[in-house]
């Protein structure tokens, strides 16, 4: 008979029964009445009440009921600490067990049972199996202190446990090793900070013995431990290589994904030139190609992360094209990955069967996967240049087929060809005109009207077409009126006599009639142009366009390798790291592959450039991020040196002014007529004619100084965390110059004195400018107050989060150390009001991509009150006007490194939330510049 019979019962008081039948001194009934409650416990009812009758059914030899009373257990331990109480003597008991199979029973519930008063006395229990002689027991007492670790880190700490931890990683037994391994690992993650794992050659050699008898996932978790080790040089890289190479063969997915990942990183560290390097190639194939015939959901996993390996290695697969090619009956997520890693590797050898293939997909039904595939025979044009001939023609065949969609691809993807080969395949534009009526999508229409006006010359009917959009231009999405006003400009200029009414049409429609500030910018930028300067208006407009490159999807090179570190984990299906997807980034640390030795990189492409190399553009502000705690260890905690203040990098701001002296000639150009007066857009506040001064209803010397905003004191240190030192404190900005307040104060027994403080490398170069002044000692129970003068010429390195700080306090007990997270407002400097010219043209100059837009809440300021405040933190209004009732602010903000912030703070009279819109050239800083602005508002 199975078991549902427990799950169906029709009896009235059933509780009342339950507790009977386990108090019986028959053991079968007794194992029944066990089985009925975890029934009820499953299903969701509430069997708490019995706990103490469960509970004296531990006592037992039967493996199965004793199962039984520990799941119930572990379920109502945390509802009823003060009963599970009662179950720790049988715990202790239990482990001491002649049967092996009971010990490990009861460490692995210890480990589950989740309540504080109960963990200290599982110590003595979880300290005997951790040394037991069964193998069985040692390895789940091993998870054991894992789960404990995340329960109270520091009575394992304190326990000595993680040291007995590390021992058993030379245990005889595989699978003690790898539940060690995971054990640690998963530790070592929670911590980053901890170097638990502190592999060297002889513990490597450990681990790699134990991977061939372990279990499948015993095997995951060695090699990821593996993984994140490097190598001291190629020799031993290889000799790992060597010994991780077998798991590809392994059955399980998992398993050959893991030894990929450890092959990919340590195949950085090889020479190219090597023979195994081949050998290596070679035998990473068939594994691949292997996965490919799993089931689906498998299959996707496998293809996201070949499309990384294919990015980094595409000599691994050049040869596996085939096995990419869709198949009838795959799942829609499948065909687009395979689609996408098609293109990735095709080349001259395979070209033509992959064009065949893609025309096929082309004449499927599933519309998603036809429009990739037609994209993707533009994509094969782009990168094979002996095969766009064959793809033009293919996407000519396949606009004949008059299938809406498939004609809107082709005619996105043939701009795309136009780009990269001018003056080559121009001859298909008739054929594209026949077609113009059938565009109903934004994509197509923007790339047909490119077209139109970028080969103007050549059609004979171009004006009648571009007018023929013109007619419903304020329906169109912004992207086509974009390149409709272009694409007109770009006909008058080659046609100036025949269009001239056209194109005054589109500059009044663009700049007059419209809401969209891009559009509006752009087209009074082409009238002052066309009206100054028609020479220049050509050579802006007409200029020679950059070829496009081939592979514009391509993940960033630094972002990659941080990918194919994590092969076989969720970051590398999403493609994006783990920062940008777990919680609340604990744990999350961030892997780079390790250094390519000499011989390797000198076989690298001559063109590669170093990643790390800083743009001619930006200040190099942030360097990368290193490893943090090594650096405050090793802080030499002597008064720091002070030196020389370090230039602030310049920023190259784009100081040109687009507009020029303002929109004033605008009118009385040559072949133009002046916009009316009353046709000025309204939101611009004043009538064209006074230059940039009056698009801004500019308020001069806004606010006045009143000192920056101070946060109240936080404690950064607790005492109990520092040996009875506790440490307060604020940031404070005043006259341009920084100090940290800090409140200290002595909670242990004994006198403190000797103090002394050192701040790791971080974001801003923040650094001491004196040494810390305790000037008597710090008896029990003394607070003293000091201002520690701060400077910003220390060494810089990119923190996660941009503000945080890492602080070592010494005195004569101690080094402590502890972080905190600095206002960013303390680094605003007092020279940061741009010029109003420079505050527009660098506005414009900056990508809209750097634009980030926030609202700050619950903040019923006037707009004078919210300038004044903001000025007295050195956030400076360069300019104010008043757009349909709402109050615009224009304000400017300079930090201590050089980068500026543009802001424009959007204030509705009556609504109590502010809309804050940011542009800077580093859009790191923004999300911290936004914090800034709702601190010193709402306090």
């Amino acid at each position: 008979m199975t078991d549902s019979k427990y799950f169906t019962t029709t009896k009235k008081g059933e509780i009342f029964e339950l507790k009977a039948e386990l108090n019986s001194d028959k053991k079968e009934k007794k194992k029944e009445a066990v089985k009925k409650v975890i029934a009820s416990m499953t299903v969701g009812k509430d069997v708490s009440a019995l706990f103490p009758d469960v509970v004296n059914c531990m006592q037992t030899d039967n493996l199965e009921l004793k199962k039984l009373v520990y799941l119930y257990l572990m379920n109502y331990a945390k509802s009823q600490p003060d009963m599970a109480i009662m179950a720790v003597n049988t715990f202790v008991k239990d482990c001491e067990d002649p049967n092996p199979l009971i010990r490990a029973l009861a460490v692995r519930t210890m480990g589950c049972i989740r309540v504080d008063k109960i963990t200290e006395y599982l110590c003595e229990p979880l300290r005997k199996c951790l040394k037991d002689e069964d193998p069985y027991v040692r390895k789940t007492a091993a998870v054991c202190v894992a789960k404990l670790h995340d329960i109270n880190a520091q009575l394992v700490e304190d326990q000595g446990f993680l040291d007995t931890l590390k021992d058993l990683i030379s245990d005889s037994n595989p699978m003690v090793v790898a539940n060690a391994v995971a054990a640690l690992s998963e530790i070592a993650e929670s911590h980053p900070s901890s170097n638990l794992l502190d592999l060297n050659p002889q513990s490597i050699n450990k681990l790699l013995t134990a991977l061939n008898e372990c279990t499948e996932w015993g095997q995951i978790f060695i090699l990821d431990c593996l993984a994140n080790y490097t190598p001291k040089d190629d020799r031993e890289a290889q000799s790992i290589c060597e010994r991780v190479t077998p798991r590809l063969s392994h059955a399980n997915s998992a398993v050959v994904l893991s030894a990929v990942k450890v092959l990919m990183k340590f195949m950085e560290m090889l020479s190219k030139d090597l023979d195994y390097y081949g050998t290596l190639l070679k035998k990473l194939a068939p594994p691949l190609v292997t996965l490919l015939s799993a089931e689906p959901e498998l299959q996707y996993v496998a293809l996201r992360n070949i499309n990384l390996i294919v990015q980094k290695r595409p000599e691994i697969l050049k040869h596996e094209m085939k096995v990419f090619f869709v198949k009838y009956n795959d799942p829609i997520y499948v065909k687009l990955e395979k689609l996408d890693i098609m293109i990735r590797l095709a080349s001259q050898a395979n070209i033509a069967q992959v064009l065949a293939e893609l025309k096929e997909y082309a004449t499927e039904v599933d519309v998603d996967f036809v429009r990739k595939a037609v994209r993707a025979i533009g994509r094969c044009a782009i990168k094979v240049e002996q095969s766009a001939e064959r793809c033009v023609s293919t996407l000519l065949d396949l606009i004949q087929t008059k299938v809406n969609y498939v004609v809107q691809e082709a005619i996105v993807v043939i701009k795309d060809i136009f780009r990269k080969y001018p003056n080559k395949y121009e001859s298909v534009i008739a054929t594209l005109c026949e077609n113009l009526d059938s565009l109903d999508e934004p994509e197509a229409r923007a790339a047909m009207i490119w077209i139109v006006g970028e080969y103007a010359e050549r059609i004979d009917n171009a004006d009648e077409l571009l007018e023929s959009f013109l007619e419903g231009f304020h329906d169109e999405s912004t992207q086509v009126q974009l390149q409709l006003l272009t694409a007109i400009v770009k006909l008058f200029l080659k046609k100036p006599t025949e269009t001239q009414e056209l194109v005054q049409q589109v500059l009044s429609l663009a700049t007059q009639d419209s809401d969209n500030p891009d559009l509006r910018d752009r087209g009074y930028i082409y009238w002052r142009l066309l009206s100054t300067d028609p020479v220049a208006a050509k050579e802006v407009v007409l200029a020679e366009k950059p070829l496009i490159s081939e592979e514009t999807d391509l993940i960033e090179p630094t972002l990659l390798d941080e990918l194919i570190c994590y092969i076989g984990t969720l970051a590398s299906v999403y493609h994006k790291p783990p920062s940008a997807f777990v919680e609340g980034g604990r744990g999350v640390v961030h892997k780079s592959l390790p250094p390519r030795t000499a011989s390797s990189e000198s076989t690298e492409s001559p063109e590669a450039v170093p990643t790390g190399a800083p743009s001619a553009e930006q200040p190099d502000v942030i360097p990368p991020q290193g490893d943090l705690l090594g650096d405050l260890l090793n802080l030499d905690l002597g008064p720091p040196v002070s030196g020389p203040p370090l230039a602030a990098p310049s920023v190259q701001m784009g100081a040109v002014d687009l507009l020029g002296g303002g929109l004033d000639s605008l009118i009385g150009g040559t072949n133009f007529t002046a916009p009316p007066a009353a046709a000025v857009p309204a939101n611009l506040g004043a009538p064209i004619g006074g230059g940039l001064s009056d698009l801004f209803d500019l308020t001069s010397g806004v606010g006045t100084l009143s000192g920056s905003y101070v946060a109240p004191k936080a404690v950064w240190l607790p005492a109990m965390k520092a040996k009875g030192l506790e440490i307060s404190g604020t940031f404070t900005r005043q006259v341009g110059s920084i100090s940290m307040d800090l409140q200290l104060t002595n909670k242990a027994l004994q006198v403190m004195t000797d103090f002394a403080i050192q701040f790791n490398r971080n974001s801003f170069g923040l650094a001491p400018a004196a040494p810390l002044q305790v000037h008597a000692p710090l008896s029990p129970n003394q607070t003293v107050e000091i201002s520690l003068p701060l400077n910003t010429v220390g060494s810089v390195m990119k923190m996660e989060p941009l503000n945080n700080l890492q602080v070592a306090v010494k005195n004569n007990i101690d080094v402590f150390y502890f972080s905190t997270l600095y206002p960013l407002h303390i680094l605003f400097v007092e020279d940061g009001k741009m010029d109003r010219q420079m505050f527009l043209a660098t506005w414009k100059d900056i990508p809209n991509e750097n634009e980030t837009q926030y609202q700050i809440r619950d903040c019923p300021l006037s707009a004078e009150a919210v300038s004044s405040r903001l000025q007295s933190s050195n956030i400076f209004t360069v300019a104010k006007r008043n757009v349909e009732g709402q109050d615009m602010l224009y304000q400017s903000l300079k930090l201590t490194n050089g980068i500026w912030v543009l802001a424009e703070l959007r204030i509705q009279p009556g609504s109590p939330n502010l809309m804050l819109s940011l542009k800077c050239r580093a859009p790191e800083v923004s999300q911290h510049v936004y914090q800034a602005y709702e601190t010193i508002l709402k306090n």
